[in-house]
């Protein structure tokens, strides 16, 4: 192999000017690489991937009221797309109702306000519940926002058993990246084990968990440490799971993942096809999972919206186009395409329109679906595999050191690893030894004018609204009666799933059922880091 350039990757590790067969001295493709569709699913986790249809195109979009977003949602779905993926607003994010004062000024800003069975109603009128894939960005209340979506399915007349979709419940990486966590880690942790058991047993096609690490990339992950950290979260889980009396095989083949992808396309691809490797051997000799689908990591992605920059926002059409073709040739389940507005502001019904497009033309107009792995062999790509994998278990290895995820996490370690490595990307930035186009080279001395989405403040008064008449309107000893069976069960070790569905269903709101775990619970006080 020729001598180093001193060029690294995004993970900073050294690349190579040239690669030739020396790159994979000692390699055994069958132990490595298997076939398409079998452990360790390195080429991918079904064995024709896209030759017989394509992923999964996912729309992110959620805005304003519940009303706005189901026209978006027809849109979309008219458009062509075949799942939809809905943003919820902080207030809803973080188990607050629309009418209580820390949500002021945020209702229905980053996603749609979601306070009761009602809001859930309008959301998906009309929607064929039973056709369509719906993924959720919701974190600390993911069990609740899960719930509606079964009661409103249950009043349309689709069973549990015919939902399709995704809750992304990865409270662990909000400690580590986001911010937007409710109870504390351990108790967080008995309420996913609650929904896993829950799903097993009343809506088995469901993803009960997206594991995260697109967050932490959008905080300044490398790819290493996003799959390491993510990785780790995932055992976290799976122990959990296990100490309340879980099988691995009953609940692990509806665990999912969630990546991002980046615009440096070869080390996005090694980075999937690793963290595949990875994750198929911890579930086997680790966890002893026997069942393929349990040893399978199947993941969304979504392309990096911190890569998009709000000068030449046209630009990221560009950007976009390349970290989904990344994506794709990593062998992604689902993808979301950002809209190249999204530096901006919400996205426009055109940006997100041509967002969908350009995943339609990956698939239907290159040939990057005709063969599976299409990589496979490259001398690069199975080098960088193989580096990657090296480093992010060496990673993960220094947070089973500490005690484990949760541990770590109380420890500060993944959240410092992290904001290490975004000092570092920015310091590269403003010194210029890292090109952003349009933002450090090739600027422009005058942007073009930009009319960004606006979101309505009267969003604000009609929630309100509609929460007094929804107060006024229903049965309260009811509700008051079913939360405190809530409490009971949190106080207890029995689901709490079953009795949050008679809250939810007796149009208890998304904040009193979390305020009633807050009495049980409590809150989590991060540790001081300074």
């Amino acid at each position: 192999m020729a001598d180093s350039t001193g060029a690294r990757s995004e993970s900073d590790l050294p690349i190579e000017a040239v690669y030739d067969d020396s790159a994979l001295e000692g390699f055994d493709p069958e132990a490595k690489l298997g076939r398409p569709g079998s452990y360790p699913f390195t080429r991918g986790v079904y064995p024709t991937m896209y030759t017989g249809k394509p992923w999964t195109m996912r729309q992110y979009a959620g805005f304003g009221t519940a009303k706005e977003s189901n026209e978006r949602y027809h849109q979309l779905v008219k458009a062509g797309t075949g799942g939809l993926s809905v943003a919820f607003d902080l207030p809803t994010q973080m188990g607050y109702d629309s009418d209580e004062p820390i949500a002021h000024g945020e209702v229905g800003k980053v996603g749609v306000a979601i306070d009761s069975i009602e809001d859930m109603r309008t959301l998906f009128n009309d929607l064929p519940l039973d056709k369509i894939s719906t993924s959720m960005t919701i974190n600390a209340p993911g069990s609740t926002l899960l719930l509606l979506y079964q009661l409103v399915a249950e009043e349309q007349g689709v069973a549990g058993n015919q939902l399709t979709g995704t809750i992304q419940n990865d409270v662990l990486k909000e400690y580590i990246a986001r911010g937007t966590y409710i109870y504390p880690p351990r108790e967080s942790l008995r309420l996913i084990a609650d929904v896993f058991a829950y799903c097993h047993r009343e809506m088995p096609r469901w993803n009960t968990i997206s594991i995260s690490g697109y967050h932490m990339a959008e905080a300044g992950a490398t790819p290493v440490q996003e799959i390491a950290f993510t990785l780790a979260n995932a055992m976290e889980y799976v122990r959990a799971a296990q100490a309340a009396g879980l099988d691995v095989d009953d609940f692990a083949p509806r665990l999912s993942f969630f990546f991002v992808a980046r615009t440096t396309l070869l080390e996005e691809v090694a980075k999937f096809r690793a963290a595949r490797r990875i994750w198929a051997r911890i579930m086997k000799e680790q966890f002893g999972a026997q069942n393929p689908k349990s040893q399978m990591l199947r993941f969304h992605t979504q392309t990096a919206g911190v890569q998009l920059t709000a000068q030449q926002p046209e630009v990221n059409l560009v950007r976009v186009a390349l970290q989904g073709l990344g994506a794709v040739l990593g062998g992604t389940q689902s993808l979301h395409t950002n809209s190249f507005d999204e530096a901006i502001a919400l996205p426009t019904e055109k940006a997100a329109r041509l967002a969908l497009r350009t995943q339609q033309v990956i698939a239907y107009e290159t040939d990057v679906t005709k063969t599976v792995d299409p990589f496979a062999g490259s001398y690069v790509i199975e080098s960088m595999t193989d580096q990657i994998e090296e480093a992010a278990l060496a990673l993960i290895q220094a947070v089973e050191d500490r005690g484990g995820a949760v541990a770590a996490i109380e420890q500060g370690f993944q959240k410092s690893e992290i904001e290490r490595s975004a000092y570092r990307v920015q310091l590269e930035i403003d010194e210029g030894e890292r090109t952003v186009v349009g933002v450090n080279r090739y600027t422009l001395d005058q942007e073009d004018h930009y009319e960004p989405l606006r979101v309505d403040p009267q969003i604000e008064a009609d929630q309100r609204d509609r929460l007094a008449r929804l107060r006024a309107e229903r049965d309260n000893d009811a509700v008051a009666a079913a939360l405190s069976a809530l409490q009971a069960a949190a106080r207890g070790t029995d689901n709490v799933l079953y009795p949050m569905k008679e809250a939810l269903r007796a149009k208890a709101t998304g904040g009193e059922v979390a305020h009633a775990l807050r009495e049980v619970w409590g809150t989590y006080q991060p540790r001081e880091t300074f």
